[in-house]
Parts: C-alpha cells; sequence; structure tokens
C-alpha cells in the first residue's frame, strides 16, 4: 500500500506543480476560444490541462517502475506499454483540439486508432464471465471490437460531461478511488496477480485528478481541455479492460470451487463489464441521453448543446457548486455503491442503504423546489434567496 501511496502522491504532486506553467503556456499560445452559447463561464479560460495531466501519469509511471513492489507489472505485463502509447495517441489528439479544433468524425476515428493500437499491444479483452453461463471465450475480432467500443464509450462520456468546473476531474477521480478499492482487494485478498494493472492505472488516475482539482474547481483558472478529459477516460477504461478482459476463470474455480458458482459468488469479477459505465453511471447516461436527443432532433449526434444534466440542475436553480457537488455524490452512490456490493452481494443492508442515499440524492435534486419563503416581517432577517419577490417580478 505504501508504494501505491508513494506514486499517488508523486503523480498528484507532478500534476499540481505543472499546472501553473502549462496555464501560462496556454495563454501564451492562444489557447483560450471565445464563450460559446452552451458555455456556463463568463471569461475566457486557458485550457490545455491534459499536458499537466498527462506529465502526471508519466512521472506516476517512471516512479512505479522503480519501485520494487510495482516493477513486476512493467516486467511482467505489456498493459502499463499499451496504456502509454494510447495515452500519448489521444493526448496528441486533444492538444490539437483545444488549439485548432478538430472535426467531430476525425476526433473519433482518432479515438479508436488510439484504442486500436492499445488492443494490438495486448490491452484486449479475452473473456468474459455470464452469471449463469460461466466463462465465454471471444475471439480476436470480437474482442478487439469489444474493447475499442468500451474505450471509445468511456472517452466521449467523460468528454461530454466536462462541462463546469472540477466536474469531470472529480467524478473520474471518484470511479478511480472505488476502482481502485475494487482492484486491490482482487490483487491482494484473492492473490490475483491479474489485478495488479488495474490496481496501479487507478491509482495513478488518482493522483492526476487529483493534482489538477485545485486549479479547476469553482472558478476555473484553467480548463483540462480535450486533451485532459480524453486522457482520464482512456486510462479509467484501460483500468477496466485490463482487470476484466485478462482474468483467468481457472484462478476463480480456485476460491469457488467451480465456474459456475466462481461466477456467482465471486461478484467482483463480472461487476467490472459494466465498468466503466457503473462507475461513471451518471456521464455515460448522460452521453446516451445526449445522443437520443440530438439524433431525435434532427441533429449530429456529436453537435454541442447546452442540454446535458449539469445545464439541467444550473436551469431548475442549483448554484454551479451545488450542481458539482450533487453529481459527486451521485457518482460516488453509484462508484462505492456497487464495490460495496460487489463484496457483500448477499447483504440486504447494502441495498437498503443504497436505497436510502438514492431518496437522499432526489431530495437534494429538488431542493431548490423546496426553498421555503420567509414571511414579509423576517424579510430582513434572512438571506437574499429565501425572501419573497416582490409583485410583478417572475417567480423562481
Amino acid at each position: 500500500m505504501r508504494e501505491y501511496l508513494l506514486a499517488l502522491c508523486v503523480t498528484a504532486a507532478v500534476t499540481f506543480l505543472l499546472t501553473g506553467p502549462v496555464r501560462k503556456f496556454a495563454i501564451a499560445a492562444g489557447a483560450m476560444p471565445e464563450i460559446r452559447a452552451r458555455d456556463v463561464h463568463r471569461e475566457p479560460t486557458p485550457r490545455l490541462g491534459g499536458i499537466a495531466l498527462f506529465g502526471g501519469l508519466c512521472a506516476g509511471f517512471l516512479v512505479a517502475s522503480h519501485l520494487p513492489g510495482l516493477r513486476r507489472v512493467f516486467e511482467d505485463y505489456n498493459e502499463p506499454r499499451a496504456l502509454l502509447t494510447g495515452a500519448a495517441l489521444i493526448w496528441l489528439l486533444g492538444v490539437l483540439d483545444d488549439k485548432w479544433g478538430v472535426d467531430a468524425l476525425a476526433k473519433l476515428g482518432g479515438q479508436m486508432i488510439a484504442a486500436g493500437v492499445m488492443v494490438f499491444q495486448g490491452l484486449t479483452i479475452l473473456w468474459i464471465p455470464v452469471p449463469g453461463l460461466g466463462t465465454v471465450s471471444l475471439n480476436r475480432p470480437l474482442g478487439t471490437l469489444l474493447t475499442v467500443a468500451l474505450i471509445v464509450i468511456t472517452i466521449n462520456a467523460v468528454n461530454f460531461v466536462d462541462g463546469l468546473d472540477g466536474l469531470a476531474s472529480g467524478m473520474v477521480c471518484i470511479a478511480a478511488a472505488a476502482f481502485f478499492l475494487y482492484a486491490y482487494r482482487m490483487w491482494f485478498g484473492y492473490g490475483i496477480q491479474e489485478a495488479a494493472p488495474a490496481t496501479l492505472f487507478s491509482v495513478v488516475l488518482m493522483g492526476m485528478c487529483l493534482g489538477f482539482l485545485p486549479h479547476n474547481m469553482h472558478p476555473a483558472r484553467i480548463f483540462m481541455g480535450d486533451s485532459g478529459s480524453m486522457l482520464i477516460g482512456l486510462v479509467l477504461a484501460a483500468g477496466a479492460i485490463s482487470l476484466t478482459g485478462q482474468l483467468d476463470p481457472d484462478a476463480l474455480k480456485l476460491f469457488a470451487g467451480s465456474e459456475r458458482a466462481a461466477t456467482r459468488g465471486m461478484v467482483p469479477v463480472y461487476i467490472p463489464l459494466l465498468l466503466p459505465l457503473t462507475v461513471i453511471a451518471i456521464p455515460a447516461a448522460d452521453l446516451i441521453l445526449a445522443i437520443v436527443r440530438r439524433t431525435w432532433n434532427g441533429q449530429s449526434p456529436f453537435a454541442a448543446d447546452r442540454g446535458h444534466l449539469h445545464h439541467r440542475l444550473l436551469e431548475i436553480g442549483h448554484s454551479h457548486s451545488r450542481t458539482v457537488l450533487i453529481l459527486y455524490f451521485w457518482s460516488a452512490l453509484f462508484a462505492f455503491g456497487t464495490v460495496a456490493y460487489s463484496v457483500r452481494n448477499a447483504s440486504i443492508w447494502i441495498v437498503l442503504v443504497i436505497v436510502l442515499l438514492s431518496a437522499v440524492g432526489l431530495v437534494l435534486l429538488l431542493l431548490p423546489r423546496f426553498t421555503p419563503r420567509a414571511p414579509v416581517w423576517a424579510q430582513r432577517l434572512v438571506p437574499p434567496r429565501y425572501r419573497r419577490r416582490a409583485a410583478g417580478l417572475p417567480g423562481r
């Protein structure tokens, strides 16, 4: 655990220290696009924060490769090399988009190329455990198609949710923390060595997001841009694929007696099939709703608009900071609820707690509708948001 903490701290420190110089470089390079109709910020803000995030990723991997306990990940597995190659490609694509803009279809093609390069180097889904059926082996074309689709979906889900200060980095950090707990348990709790790369990926991803967040919280001094959002989305997807697709099903039989019992009893094994769609369920839902909405309106699925979940929360009366915190809450509920259920899937208390917290989340979502109004005699004693509006003025 100490080596993971060291890798996390180094990644966070390098990302944090690089973000300041990167901000000055972005301003000098003119990577400060004009305010668009769908933007919620009021002043031009530099992008290219992905440069600092990529620097943190490289620093974290460099330090981990020299630590005795983590060196084996780089010696025994090709996943770290595959991730760095794909990350470099997606990062370069994002930098070009942040500075000059890249067509949506060209960007999608670049994402597929980066995913294909990772698959070519061995980061692919080989088999999937299906409840009730056992393990289903995938042939190379099907495994490649599924892997590329999962990477592209995750990249775009994170990219779509990157619309408020600190939103994408915070939500991905929450997802990475939950996934780290899950992978760490599989690696050290059950001795499944195939979980080692995913554990490293998730802890480095946490460091990247934690190092960038202080610069990106509202009011943000710099945006991560597509160079950052696509990068962290790719790293998150790589962790899920590395663990799920590479996990040897024979190792599960050692703990459950049979493959069928292992598939049922080892719920953590097949839950990652929904990862990162479960640990970032909010961005994934936003992505699906955006595609349906735009297609229904006769627009391109990649056309930008103000219909995202965070836009809708702002419209019903939530402040910028409260909107971000609400989405943090729901992301943590989905992510850690999934991990908790994977550990104690037979416990009814886990389900009850998740249901209770979901009810709390719904109340928070509708909070502006329940904002009390003070009586006339107490108008001067309460904050302005609790005062009744003067006659003739529109209500909230």
